[in-house]
């Protein structure tokens, strides 16, 4: 019988592809379903972080054309953001893998994007910034007009009006309602056990390893439960991420007038 150090030490990185190749086949252990769930939430912070740091910058962009007088910009924008929220994420997901399959049939230079490590995240990367993108865009619109009337009278325009009274301004009204789509984004990273994007040798995320033991063992109120402990613990670290974040972005306001994060994630997308 594997100590739990040992099973640690077995297990910890197999969604990586290291240690341990064979999956425990009878006599499962609490340590044993911790580890490997465990690992598997690698791939899902690994989805999350690079969806979410690439989407906010195209999120911005998506905002800023959204709001343009030019139709160039401001069509394409609303055509991007209406597709992306209009449809589910697993239909996406499931689009997504059938035209990257197609694409790699012809060019084998598509092949990677057949692969949960660079097709899931470009679909989780399109679906993030059109949520971020309506709420920076909701944001910009509600920026107080006398902001940018003082900036002009300043003299600031284009990119330095931008950088310093737009963006900032805009970052701090959206900031709570970018926290709950950051949080839904990591919940939504569990999609790729069930989409269409294969887990390659065994190494999936961590639902993968949850539905594992579930099947082995007859018995969904083990795995799953300490899933959602996981998740519970990853939300907890975005909500102080953010908070942090929150918090300097109002630093220059009273304690009192400084917005507080509301978590308001949502049930269904």
């Amino acid at each position: 019988m594997k100590t739990c150090a040992q099973t640690i030490s077995d297990y910890a990185f197999r969604s990586l592809g290291y240690g341990e190749r064979l999956l425990p086949r009878s006599d499962f252990t609490l340590c044993e379903q911790f580890t490997l769930i465990g690992s598997g939430m690698i791939w899902n912070i690994y989805f999350g972080v690079i969806a979410l740091c690439t989407g906010f910058f195209f999120a911005v962009a998506l905002a800023m054309g959204k709001n343009s007088a030019t139709w160039a910009y401001r069509r394409p924008s609303e055509l991007f953001i209406f597709v992306f929220r209009g449809s589910p994420l697993f239909i996406q997901f499931f689009f997504a893998y059938f035209l990257f399959l197609s694409l790699k049939k012809n060019y084998d230079f598509f092949d990677p994007l057949t692969s949960a490590w660079l097709g899931a995240v470009i679909v989780l990367f399109c679906n993030t910034a059109a949520y971020s993108a309506e709420i920076f865009y909701g944001a910009l619109r509600s920026i107080p007009k006398g902001d940018i009337e003082a900036a002009d009278a300043y003299g600031m325009t284009g990119w330095p009006r931008f950088r310093r009274i737009i963006f900032p301004t805009m970052m701090r009204l959206a900031w709570p309602a970018y926290t709950n789509e950051a949080i839904f984004l990591f919940h939504a990273t569990a999609l790729v056990f069930f989409s269409a994007f294969p887990a390659r040798g065994q190494k999936g995320d961590a639902l993968y390893y949850a539905s594992y033991f579930a099947d082995k063992t007859f018995n969904p109120f083990v795995p799953y439960p300490i899933l959602a402990f996981y998740f519970i613990l990853l939300t907890l670290v975005v909500i102080w991420v953010f908070g942090i974040t929150n918090r300097r972005l109002n630093k220059h306001l009273p304690q009192a007038a400084t917005a507080k994060l509301r978590v308001r994630p949502n049930l269904i997308r």
